[in-house]
């Protein structure tokens, strides 16, 4: 208890839910083929690690994170980041393979409480109970904040951009690093959604009338339109928080 706030799990109370923090994600976001043919799953095997900051009966936060096993080389992360995370968790829970790593998949504050440190409490609950589940290493594929001001610069030089404390310029990125962890490197095609250019339409509210490279509101890297497709292909950072 943190003044008038909690920290719980859907695993402890069942009743609270995250959903109402969606909307603080591009719409585009949410339609990741991945994480919606896994999202029951992920729930059913790994309540234990969606963490919540409550007030009363409303949702000021939340970390969300499955189970999985690494070696910990930079080779032995899952292939395509954030995407290959859920997939790798969810196929070793069901094949039994014993996990020895948290990925925090995505924490989200509501917007009328950024900046209020909650991003930092929740993800300390976080770590902290992937430490009492004995899970000994702790990686995150972020999704930086600042990304989407340059989608046309990559991911490695992003990563390397600093102020002058050495922090990293992004506010999401310092976040991660003021809890102690560390850059690793690219997660490249992290998130991957595909859609007609209807459907992008509806997604940004923009226009896409002929086959190329776009600029959309929120994306962290171009879309890419071919025939009346438009694919997006996320890279996200993987950092290391244990």
């Amino acid at each position: 208890m943190i003044g008038c706030v909690q920290i719980v799990t859907t695993g402890d109370r069942p009743g609270f839910s995250s959903a109402e923090l969606s909307g603080e994600w591009p719409l585009f976001v949410l339609k990741d083929p991945v994480s919606n043919q896994y999202r029951e799953a992920v729930q059913r095997y790994f309540p234990q690690y969606d963490v919540l900051v409550v007030d009363g009966d409303d949702v000021l936060a939340n970390a969300v994170a499955v189970a999985l096993r690494w070696d910990g080389s930079v080779a032995g992360l899952p292939e395509g980041g954030y995407d290959g995370a859920i997939v790798r968790s969810v196929r070793e829970h069901e094949s039994g393979v014993e996990p020895d790593t948290l990925c925090v998949l995505a924490a989200t504050v509501h917007g009328d409480r950024a900046g209020q440190g909650l991003a930092g409490v929740v993800l300390t609950a976080l770590r902290e109970r992937a430490v009492s589940h004995g899970l000994h290493r702790v990686v995150v594929p972020v999704r930086p904040m600042l990304k989407a001001s340059y989608p046309l610069t990559s991911m490695a030089d992003f990563a390397t951009w600093t102020r002058e404390d050495g922090l990293h310029l992004d506010p999401w990125i310092r976040t991660h690093q003021r809890l102690g962890a560390t850059i690793v490197g690219p997660a490249e095609r992290s998130m991957v959604v595909t859609g007609t250019a209807a459907e992008w339409q509806k997604w940004t509210g923009m226009r896409f009338p002929q086959s190329g490279e776009y600029v959309v509101p929120g994306g962290l890297d171009l879309v890419r339109f071919q025939d009346g497709q438009g694919v997006y292909e996320e890279t996200n950072l993987w950092m290391r928080h244990l």
